[in-house]
């Protein structure tokens, strides 16, 4: 069994794998929490009847899931498809022009600063070691036998989109009704809140201006619904 093989047989994530998944949750729960808590409202500035907002909500709370992971399966797959392509062609090209493939190679490293003596040298190593891998490592920043996984991003928007449609459909149907719209728009503040920082966190933005925009849009979703509820 080569080298190759033997990495594209590993049983392990890399890290865009992980953090794919991760992204899809957090896209999956912050569009359950707002697309939930917009049909709660609109429901609730309409009619006092708890079932029947409670079914409004729940129904949509699966819709929602079901929706998030479908389009992330759709997504991912997409992107899955466009790497496995990639690695198709290169693996055609090391038959018909490896030459290239090696300058290639000898290129990325000599633009590290690597000299161009060296980098020759470390490239026809590297081609003649791993050549498949090196090359759409060089190229396209993949690592072999590594895609998106359409299920993984799927099954993760899935189920964080429910939990994150779970928080303001609890918080207006359990508190008592004096409580149900300042109680879901302080649970929907720090649901938004919560996701805002996470994602902000993973991508090195402004926690601060992450949290207030998630709880602006918040803000304007409850209110758009709740005017559009009391109007009909």
């Amino acid at each position: 069994m080569t080298t190759e093989t033997k990495i594209n047989t590993k049983k392990y994530k890399t890290m865009d794998e992980k953090l794919n998944s991760l992204r899809a949750g957090i896209l999956g729960s912050n569009d359950g929490i707002l697309t939930v808590v917009g049909v709660l409202f609109s429901v609730a500035a309409a009619t006092t009847n708890n079932f029947i907002i409670f079914i409004a909500g729940l129904t949509d709370l699966i819709a929602c899931a079901f929706s998030m992971a479908a389009g992330e399966y759709a997504s991912v797959s997409s992107q899955s498809d466009t790497e496995k392509a990639a690695v198709a062609v290169e693996q055609q090209r090391m038959l018909t022009n490896r030459a290239t493939q090696i300058e290639e190679v000898q290129s990325f490293y000599a633009s590290k600063g690597v000299s161009q003596a060296t980098s020759l040298e470390i490239a026809t190593e590297l081609m003649q070691k791993k050549p498949l891998e090196t090359i759409i490592s060089v190229k396209y920043g993949l690592e072999l036998g590594h895609y998106m996984n359409p299920w993984d991003a799927a099954f993760s928007s899935f189920i964080s989109a429910a939990l994150g449609g779970i928080f303001p459909l609890l918080a207006i149907i359990i508190l008592p009704s004096n409580w149900k719209m300042v109680g879901t728009i302080i649970a929907v503040s720090i649901a938004v809140a919560l996701t805002a920082f996470i994602s902000s966190k993973l991508g090195d933005g402004k926690i601060k201006v992450a949290i207030i925009r998630n709880i602006i849009i918040g803000f304007i979703t409850m209110l758009i619904h709740y005017g559009i509820g009391q109007f009909f």
